[in-house]
């Protein structure tokens, strides 16, 4: 089922930039990306550089990568990730954004080390502030087995010049 509704999705955005594209131009691209950073009982830095092309009538779609290290105790993970991102941004400050993510994560503890991947998919919501937003988002393929995450729900901070 839930690869059925990410293969529907594609197809409708696909459809959807096809039917919006003109003539590419390098003035529609922008790049961006977020970054992450916790500090606490453990500590979590991640950098997640992309660029999107801007189609008009406010939707947008790129790549991106991304790597994450976070550190706690004596536990610590490290993940890289692909992502394919596309963003429609309603008339009233808010962007809704779509994201399909592949990762590939080492984790380590004193004893083992773990090497996992697992798609991800998070739909989300931002209020946009100009070249920044933040909002929250949610990842529809979530498997508590499989991800490095806590959680399917993750807050969300995007810039873009």
């Amino acid at each position: 089922m839930k690869k059925t509704f990410f293969i529907v999705l594609a197809i409708i955005c696909c459809s959807k930039l096809n039917a919006q594209q003109k003539n590419f131009s390098w003035d529609n691209v922008s790049y961006g990306g977020g970054i992450t950073l916790g500090f606490g009982s453990g500590t979590t830095v991640g950098l997640a550089p992309n660029a999107v092309y801007n189609f008009g009538n406010g939707l947008s779609a790129g790549l991106g990568i991304g790597y994450l290290y976070s550190e706690f105790d004596n536990f610590s993970t490290s993940a890289f990730n692909l992502s394919v991102i596309s963003f429609y941004q309603t008339p009233y400050e808010f962007q809704l954004s779509a994201e399909f993510e592949q990762y590939f994560a080492t984790q380590k503890n004193s004893f083992d080390e773990f090497s996992t991947n697992f798609p991800a998919l998070h739909l989300g919501i931002a209020y946009n502030l100009g070249k920044f937003a933040v909002g929250i988002r949610y990842d529809v393929l979530y498997n508590e087995n499989k991800s490095i995450f806590a959680s399917p729900i993750s807050p969300i901070a995007r810039f873009y010049f």
